[in-house]
């Protein structure tokens, strides 16, 4: 069914696998019934569903239900998955949710940011993120989610967010 293809277009966006957590996170925010047709696609073969994480079968699965988006729909989506995430970020303890926001939000990249304020919010959620890689001693994550939150980061922002800037640059540095 067409819910049921829309519900593996989402899940596609988060590549091979997403927790299940998330999944239940999203379907609230969007207001989408995607637990139920994930499902249904399970009970098809199409995934599989293991220790609260949906998986595709096989990645050739997973392919076809992403390029069943335009690219312009995939950066859309990534970006508004990411912005339905990031208000649960200060809610979680372990910090899945703030990881998979962030990843989304840097897969639609800059352009897809819609108002300015938007810029600010997802420099900080990559701040956040960079910050987490390093507890966990992923340096090579860290400096990705910095070099990403410093390519939101608008023309002016030295002026405009100086703590946010300097914090940035510096934990890129590290």
């Amino acid at each position: 069914s067409d819910d049921v293809k829309s519900a593996m277009c989402v899940l596609s966006c988060f590549g091979a696998s997403a927790e299940f957590t998330v999944i239940k996170t999203l379907e609230g925010a969007l207001n989408k019934n995607l637990v139920d047709n994930l499902d249904v696609a399970v009970r098809e073969g199409l995934l599989d569903k293991a220790d609260n994480v949906y998986r595709f079968s096989h990645d050739r699965i997973q392919e076809a239900a992403y390029n069943m988006m335009t690219i312009l729909d995939q950066g859309r989506f990534h970006f508004s998955y990411g912005m339905a995430l990031a208000p649960l970020v200060a809610r979680e303890e372990d910090g899945s949710i703030l990881l998979a926001a962030v990843n989304q939000l840097n897969l639609a990249g800059p352009e897809a940011v819609q108002e300015k304020s938007q810029n600010v919010i997802v420099a900080n959620l990559n701040l956040q993120a960079g910050k987490k890689s390093m507890e966990m001693s992923d340096f090579v994550a860290a400096y990705s989610f910095c070099d990403n939150g410093i390519s939101f980061l608008r023309k002016k922002h030295w002026e405009e967010h100086y703590e946010l800037s300097l914090e940035l640059f510096d934990l890129a540095a590290k």
